[in-house]
């Protein structure tokens, strides 16, 4: 029996947009809902003034802290559009017993894809030789072949791994992997060094980031990190903005160091930062996971896991209690 009157909130955007499924879902089940009227990337406060009398979000990444949850007096459930879960405030959930739940393996996909055209479009200064030709000017960029680079993956999880097992196409560069968890099954299909952090930016021609932000990896490439790289390393963020400090990385591209860099994730977003004055700086729209098949998987999974809650079915991708661990371990 559904829950009298029980109403969805949708915060992220675009919902429903390519496949009406999710929406349909909702709709079949006779619950109200509510799309972001906004249709943009929620701030806390604005938030706030749409979530009072909600039962479940559908959410984004927008924040959705305790001064959100004080505001949603009826809500019982938080299901993520993603995997991302900085932007929840799990504890403060977990005290007032409300469901969290995600979307882990559906983005990973699409990330993964869009890191490997990165680093190709970087190697080769695809944007820039792209900038030059719409401005009237033929000019031809030497680069580098994948498989003639060294790489370092930092984050073996769900993403780091498909990256790995992509990059198995291009002759088996040299792959240098990091992660908390050394996952011994990877060591027996690919052709990798595990290795610390450090050895990767000292070593690695690419590196690219596949790690949770949380109080750990928050400012985990500084400047010191990044003067550390080789002078032509080319450096990779689609998983969270925070995770490479922007201030930094602008400071030190803009005194020449590095050969490029693709940031997909930033502090706050829209992103409206000085990297956009650097040319050899690729900035894409927190867009890793838009592939049409990846979304739409994301938003039925989500849907469907806010209808069966709703409907008093049992759930089938429960945050897990690791996650919780992380934010309570302040880790």
């Amino acid at each position: 029996i559904r829950l009298f009157m029980s109403k969805i909130l949708v915060t992220t955007v675009p919902f429903s947009d390519k496949n009406t499924l999710p929406l349909e879902i909702i709709k079949n089940n006779n619950i109200e809902y509510l799309i972001n009227p906004l249709n943009k990337k929620l701030t806390e406060d604005e938030l706030v003034d749409m979530v009072s009398d909600f039962d479940v979000i559908v959410a984004g990444t927008e924040p959705i802290t305790k001064k959100v949850m004080d505001a949603a007096t009826n809500l019982k459930m938080i299901s993520r559009v993603g995997i991302g879960l900085d932007s929840v405030d799990l504890l403060e959930a977990e005290k007032r017993n409300i469901i969290v739940s995600y979307t882990p393996d559906a983005p990973a996909p699409a990330v993964a894809e869009l890191t490997i055209g990165l680093m190709l479009s970087l190697l080769r200064s695809v944007q820039i030789s792209n900038v030059e030709m719409h401005n009237g000017r033929w000019k031809r960029f030497l680069g580098k072949r994948l498989s003639e680079s060294t790489i370092g993956i930092i984050g073996a999880g769900r993403i780091g791994s498909g990256v790995l097992r992509h990059l198995q196409g291009f002759k088996s560069p040299k792959i240098l992997l990091n992660d908390i968890n050394q996952n011994s099954s990877l060591n027996e299909k690919y052709n990798i060094q595990w290795a610390d952090k450090e050895t990767i930016y000292e070593q690695a021609d690419i590196i690219t980031i596949h790690t949770p932000l949380t109080k750990k990896t928050k400012n985990m490439i500084t400047k010191s990190q990044l003067l550390g790289m080789k002078e032509d390393a080319l450096v990779i963020n689609t998983a969270r903005g925070g995770i490479i400090n922007e201030q930094d990385l602008y400071d030190v591209m803009q005194a020449g160091h590095l050969g490029g860099a693709a940031i997909d994730v930033f502090d706050f977003e829209p992103y409206d930062g000085k990297l956009r004055e650097i040319e050899r700086c690729i900035l894409t729209a927190h867009m890793g996971s838009m592939s049409i098949d990846c979304r739409i998987r994301m938003e039925i999974e989500a849907t469907e896991e806010a209808v069966r809650f709703l409907t008093n079915q049992s759930l089938k991708s429960q945050v897990p209690e690791e996650e919780y661990a992380v934010q309570r371990r302040g880790l």
